[in-house]
């Protein structure tokens, strides 16, 4: 009689855990490159959409998917990598955001506050699950999964609100961006007296998407619309993009945002679950 051979599963490859945070160390110069890419992700939707709407979709999503799959591949953060995902980001956002309005016909106060509220759904959710909304957990497939739902809800979220602002308010573009430009200061100011951290920094990561925008279209909008300088999306879009190249391959030369921890440091040596303490910590 034959001898059962033992049953084996078949082998399915799977992203790997992360080995370090895959997010940036919260520097100036991360919110530097965090509004240039927001106001780069705003004029280029407007300039691609404005050649074709399908030329757009298609850059659009498949910019997205390349900057997900990319830096969802990668298993610790590398400046490249993260900010081209977060300029993919930037783009997609604004045209998800400019789609519920343009294509269902609703009007920027309802549209912001359905991504207000689904923001706050992911934000709950995630803390519910994780125990934390700090950057420096996001060393799991799972969370990193939640933040870039976040990130991308945050340029949907940010991208409504400045159009609230500017055009169903008429503030215009560019007292919408110095009105975002002073709530990111109260931001700073109650950190200052004893916000929270986290609390902090997903409040201004949200305002600094309609501040890039507004700047981004004051500089590229005709004056007929929100008083723009008329400079040109694809001028804007360009002007930007150079400005990005440049401070990230500084970064990615100097590893100055590099969490402290994933320098130098052996994979094994490196958390790859478990909880963090959210305490005062980003």
């Amino acid at each position: 009689m034959p001898t059962p051979q033992p049953r084996t599963r078949p082998t399915v490859l799977r992203r790997p855990d992360p080995i370090a945070a895959k997010v940036p160390e919260i520097t100036a110069l991360f919110w530097v490159v965090k509004v240039l890419t927001t106001g780069m992700g705003e004029a280029a939707s407007d300039w691609f959409g404005g050649i074709s709407l399908v030329l757009a979709g298609v850059l659009g999503v498949g910019g997205f998917a390349l900057g997900m799959t990319w830096q969802l591949r990668s298993i610790r953060y590398r400046a490249w990598t993260y900010w081209f995902a977060v300029a993919m980001v930037a783009l997609f956002g604004t045209m998800v955001a400019d789609g519920l309005h343009i294509v269902l016909a609703l009007p920027y106060t309802v549209t912001t506050a359905v991504y207000a509220l689904a923001l706050a759904f992911v934000l709950h959710r995630w803390h519910r699950s994780e125990g934390t909304l700090s950057i420096h957990s996001i060393t799991t497939k799972r969370r990193e999964t939640y933040y870039w739902v976040t990130v991308l809800l945050t340029f949907a979220l940010g991208t409504a609100a400045g159009d609230l602002t500017a055009t169903t308010m008429h503030l215009g573009f560019f007292a919408s961006g110095v009105l975002f430009g002073a709530a990111i200061l109260v931001v700073l100011l109650a950190w200052r007296l004893g916000l929270g951290a986290i609390a902090a920094f997903w409040t201004a990561y949200v305002l600094t998407r309609p501040l890039g925008a507004s700047f981004a279209d004051w500089f590229g909008k005709p004056h007929s619309f929100g008083a723009g300088l008329g400079y040109g999306d694809g001028v804007v879009t360009g002007a930007l993009t150079l400005l990005i190249v440049v401070l990230v391959a500084y970064l990615a030369a100097s590893r100055r945002d590099v969490q402290d921890g994933q320098s130098g440091v052996a994979a094994h040596e490196l958390p790859v679950s478990g909880a963090v303490a959210e305490g005062d910590a980003v």
